[in-house]
């Protein structure tokens, strides 16, 4: 019973101070984020104040999933650090509780704060990512043909004769509505034959529908076309796998896009890396807090040793950037996506675990 409101206690602790640190988080994230989209979009001619909060908002989850590692690394550091600082682990000690026992509401609550990152957070994000490009397509308007290189991946169709690569500065409505698009159209000796720039594209039944076209041949005048259809065998659930960003998923819609990607032959490693880092952030966030706890249980009434903090946000950076870089080798294929995603996981959790074995129980 003793234990049992322990426990409570501690677990309400971490999680008042969970929500603390993502209030100001969230108003830190969305005061930078809005000033960098208010310089990089205000001279658009569809942009508003108005607009500019609303897409500062919508993009919020995703910015805001990729800090909650760190939240959850200094959440842990600020509730141990602070239980330290008014005896309350001194007494805990004394009562013969472990440090195994009265780690268990944090390690708890980190788990839990990764389960609704996973299933609440993440689709959030997909959808306020998916939303955000809609709102920069709608913004830049007749001013998008002026625009830089494409970023969306490039696809490859051949139907009959016609051998086509097409390409995209950006991808709407799961890859069937392509804004700034580029159709190179080569012959059967792999020479290019036209090159057509539209403002869209929109996959259509048996074709691509072309929006305000110029067109370009070999030793010609380019041509302006208000309207073009070019031929296509894609399908529209062949072109959504293919073009979708893994980020723009949902957790829930990820195993069902794998399998209907593999239908298709489209490779899967990117797809599967996502699902298993998601899976894996739960633990991912236990691996955080055993980091804070090793650098946060040392009895100081005054002072934290500062080089001891600065070691354990040194060592979370380093576990994060790490979980990064592995994970963009599992979505390029050069690793194993489970292995890419786990291992380091697991890793950090192993290393956490027996600093702590060494530091309190010899």
């Amino acid at each position: 019973m003793i234990f049992g409101t322990l426990g409570r206690y501690f677990f309400r602790r971490y999680a008042l101070t969970t929500m603390w640190f993502f209030l100001g988080v969230i108003a830190i994230v969305f005061l930078v984020d809005f000033s960098e989209t208010a310089g990089r979009m205000s001279g658009l001619p569809g942009y508003t104040v108005a607009g500019g909060l609303l897409m500062t908002a919508v993009r919020l989850p995703l910015i805001l999933q990729q800090t909650v590692p760190f939240i959850a690394l200094f959440v842990g550091m600020t509730v141990l650090i602070g239980l330290n600082r008014k005896y309350e682990l001194v007494v805990t000690r004394a009562a013969g509780i472990s440090v195994w026992q009265f780690m268990a509401p944090f390690t708890a609550g980190a788990f839990l704060l990764g389960i609704l990152v996973m299933t609440v957070l993440n689709p959030l994000a997909a959808w306020g990512q998916r939303q955000a490009a809609q709102v920069e397509s709608n913004w830049r308007g007749e001013s998008s043909s002026s625009q830089s290189v494409p970023q969306a991946p490039w696809i490859r169709q051949i139907s009959g004769q016609d051998d086509v690569i097409i390409g995209a500065q950006t991808i709407l409505e799961n890859g069937t509505l392509l804004v700034n698009a580029v159709l190179v159209h080569f012959d059967s000796t792999g020479h290019i034959i036209l090159r057509q720039d539209a403002d869209s594209a929109k996959l259509e039944d048996g074709y691509w529908l072309l929006k305000n076209v110029v067109e370009r041949r070999p030793g010609e005048v380019a041509s302006r076309q208000s309207e073009v259809r070019v031929r296509t065998n894609l399908k529209q659930d062949f072109v959504q796998q293919r073009l979708t960003a893994p980020e723009t998923i949902a957790f829930f819609d990820l195993p069902s896009r794998i399998e209907a990607a593999r239908s298709f032959g489209i490779p899967t490693k990117a797809l599967e890396t996502q699902f298993h880092s998601l899976l894996a952030q739960p633990l991912l966030l236990i691996a955080m807090t055993l980091i804070a706890a090793t650098v946060s249980l040392k009895f100081s009434r005054f002072n934290q040793s500062r080089s001891v903090i600065l070691g354990g946000i040194l060592s979370g950076f380093v576990l994060y950037v790490v979980t990064v870089l592995v994970k963009a080798f599992g979505s390029s294929g050069v690793l194993p996506p489970f292995a890419a995603t786990w291992i380091p996981v697991i890793v950090a959790l192993a290393l956490g675990a027996t600093i702590l074995l060494h530091q309190e129980d010899g």
